[in-house]
């Protein structure tokens, strides 16, 4: 299962750091991302794209993450050679993280 089967997601940048906010569909999805989706997870699927460490914000009564990532624009906007120096595009990075989730888990189809 892959985070996009289970919520939506839009990046955007301050300066260097971009910010990933997740939401999930529905509070059994918000269950199952709260457990399988932490910091050092999406860390380690972004790694080689991003250069500094990932804070997970929790946001239950919104039913979402807000994920912190520091030093992931190489430079921010306007020093980065990247063709997405606003980082947009990490949101389908981090839509396609794909989570080890058991048949058992509380998750509609």
């Amino acid at each position: 299962m892959k985070v996009r089967d289970l919520a939506s997601a839009q990046c955007g940048d301050k300066g260097n750091t971009s910010n990933a906010a997740v939401v999930a569909d529905d509070e059994a999805a918000y269950e199952v991302l709260d457990e399988h989706l932490t910091a050092d997870r999406l860390a380690t699927e972004l790694d080689g794209l991003i250069e500094g460490p990932v804070e997970r914000y929790d946001l239950p009564q919104l039913g979402s993450f807000n994920f912190v990532i520091e030093n992931a624009l190489a430079g921010g906007v306007t020093k980065s050679l990247r063709m997405d120096g606003h980082g947009k595009s990490l949101s389908f990075a981090v839509l396609g993280i794909e989570l080890d989730v058991d048949d058992s888990a509380p998750v509609d189809d």
